[in-house]
């Protein structure tokens, strides 16, 4: 990947790498564009399932889109044009060859061996490189200006990927993701709704979150227990020094860490009940009201005041 230099990561043919069981994050080659019609990479993934092709692990949360045509709403939001994209977990490449046929070129981090060499295979030679390694260890820091990210992302992992693009990945300035359908609730959650949580203050931050469309359990290979949501990340200066963040999420989860008690209450578990009750008086929040009716103007007042009161 342009720009980017990937630890451990060398250029291997398919089949000796297969050969060597590669299990390390390895790099595999650049491979060529989709065909022109989605729907012909998903049915290569149902075909692939159904002959006996590379089995869905549970153990990394593999649930493959059936059908291009689903991916519409996040390849829209992206609009992947000649920019550089991310992809994580690429599986069958059904949401691979849209990024590809609307001129992404991607990079696609896929955990599984399994996947990635028959996915170099099918896609020839065109701007698609394979990484074969964990995506929780892409080296966000490192990504050039303008990189895009995207991806079914793995259940299991999701919110993490989320976090770590968003805090480390400045200079990604739209992502669009699919993930389970309670977690897209919470991240385009708002103060007072039954959602809203610390993940939804962290994307707030950084992002403007938008859920882009639903996807029905039933348009998954293997279908998971529930349905699936796209959300579309653009970014935004946060309104804190980057140096400063860390402490204000950190009184972030305390606020939250006890969910349906006042933050008097929630705030003494870490502070005790002196230095909770002064920095509310300071902020002048109500010391009765629950951090799931704080918006983050709000949030930003308590952490001032939490700032300007001494221990």
């Amino acid at each position: 990947m342009e720009g980017v230099q990937v630890p451990a990561v060398a250029r291997v043919k398919g089949s000796q790498a297969k050969r060597r069981g590669v299990v390390r994050r390895r790099q595999i080659g650049r491979v060529s564009p989709p065909s022109s019609h989605p729907a012909r990479a998903a049915g290569d993934t149902l075909r692939a399932m159904s002959r006996g092709g590379p089995s869905l692990k549970k153990s990394f949360g593999q649930h493959h889109l059936v059908s291009g045509a689903l991916c519409a709403p996040l390849v829209e939001f992206l609009e992947p044009e000649g920019a550089r994209v991310v992809e994580i977990g690429p599986g069958g490449g059904v949401l691979t060859a849209e990024l590809l046929r609307r001129g992404g070129r991607v990079v696609a981090w896929e955990v599984d061996p399994d996947w990635a060499f028959p996915l170099r295979r099918r896609f020839a030679a065109d701007p698609l490189a394979i990484v074969v390694g964990d995506a929780l260890e892409i080296p966000w820091e490192r990504l050039p200006a303008g990189t895009l990210v995207a991806g079914n992302l793995p259940y299991n992992v999701g919110t993490a990927l989320i976090e770590g693009f968003l805090t480390r990945g400045l200079g990604v300035p739209r992502a669009g993701v699919l993930v389970q359908w309670e977690v897209a609730e919470r991240l385009v959650a708002r103060p007072g709704d039954e959602a809203y949580g610390a993940m939804s203050v962290l994307v707030e931050v950084h992002a403007e979150a938008t859920l882009l469309g639903q996807v029905k359990k039933g348009s998954f290979r293997p279908p998971p227990k529930v349905d699936g949501g796209f959300v579309g990340f653009e970014r935004r200066p946060p309104p804190l020094p980057l140096a400063e963040l860390p402490a204000f999420f950190s009184m972030v989860r305390l606020a939250f860490g006890q969910r349906r008690k006042t933050l008097r209450n929630a705030l003494s578990a870490g502070w005790g009940r002196d230095h909770a009750d002064q920095v509310l008086v300071a902020s002048g929040i109500d010391p009765r009201f629950r951090a799931e009716v704080l918006g983050l103007e709000e949030l930003l007042g308590l952490y001032a005041a939490m700032r300007a009161t001494p221990w």
